[in-house]
Order: structure tokens, then C-alpha cells, then sequence
């Protein structure tokens, strides 16, 4: 069972109880990324929250978004040259990654032990978190693809 990621008011508490200055633009990201599914770029973070703060500038959302990551309540999912995805879920889960429309989904990840293999132990590498993700398609581009090949 995957453990439940900490909701906007929990995080909310956390982070209030541990000193961190929090504007209402910090609090409005926050809490898209606590209340939504996807995982969504800086750029559309930053569209997201200027509906309801129309001065914010992209370098706020950046910073805030970097502050956040940091703090733990975020994680930031980097993919090469494509932009850095925010995954408001910060519990250890795995992805499914759609390669042709770059949804992301989140699902149960087995626990660590199990995909521990013995090349870890035998170079001493200590792991502190990992990542995992599956790459394929989602159902909406299978159908998509099998429209195509249907068409040839």
C-alpha cells in the first residue's frame, strides 16, 4: 500500500513549525502541488498560479518551487533535456512516463530491499532515495498510434 502523501495543510503545519516565511504565493504554489495529480513544469506552475496572482514573475515560481525541494514537501523529476517536472507527492513512489505525450502517473513502488541487488552491496554504496520509473504508453496514445495504423 503506498503511503499517503501529506496533504496542503499538513504541509502547511510542517513547514510554519519549522520557522520558513510563507507569502500567499508560496502558499498558493504549495498548494497546487499538494492538490493536483499531474506533475507540472515550472512554466506551468507559474500560468497556474498567475490566474490568481497575476504580478508573480517567473523567477518567484522558480525560487519557490527550488525552496520547496529543498525543504522535502516537493521533489523536482529532471529528464535530461526535457524541463524539470514538480511532483507534490512526497512519499516514494514509482512513474509510468508516456514517451510520446510525457504524462506522468503516479503509482506503488516495491520497497527498496526489494530491488536492492547484491552489485549494491558489493560496492558499499550507501542509498539514501531512488527513483523509478517506467517508460511506455498511455492508453489515450496506444489508441492514438492504433488509429494511425488502422488508417495506413
Amino acid at each position: 500500500m503506498m503511503q499517503q502523501k501529506r496533504s496542503y495543510s499538513q504541509s502547511l503545519a510542517d513547514l510554519k513549525s519549522r520557522g520558513i516565511r510563507l507569502t500567499p504565493q508560496r502558499q498558493v504554489i504549495l498548494q497546487f502541488l499538494k492538490e493536483t495529480d499531474e506533475h507540472p513544469t515550472a512554466e506551468q506552475v507559474y500560468q497556474k498560479i498567475g490566474e490568481q496572482f497575476p504580478g508573480i514573475s517567473l523567477a518567484t515560481v522558480y525560487n519557490t518551487l527550488n525552496m520547496l525541494k529543498e525543504l522535502g514537501v516537493i521533489r523536482e523529476m529532471s529528464y535530461g533535456d526535457m524541463s524539470s517536472r514538480y511532483d507534490g507527492n512526497d512519499t516514494e513512489h514509482a512513474h509510468l512516463v508516456c514517451q510520446s505525450c510525457n504524462h506522468v502517473i503516479d503509482i506503488m513502488c516495491p520497497p527498496q530491499e526489494m530491488l536492492a541487488t547484491p552489485d549494491i552491496a558489493q560496492h558499499n554504496f550507501k542509498i539514501h532515495s531512488y527513483r523509478l520509473e517506467y517508460y511506455g504508453a498511455c492508453p489515450a496514445c496506444q489508441s492514438a498510434q492504433s488509429f494511425k495504423s488502422d488508417a495506413s
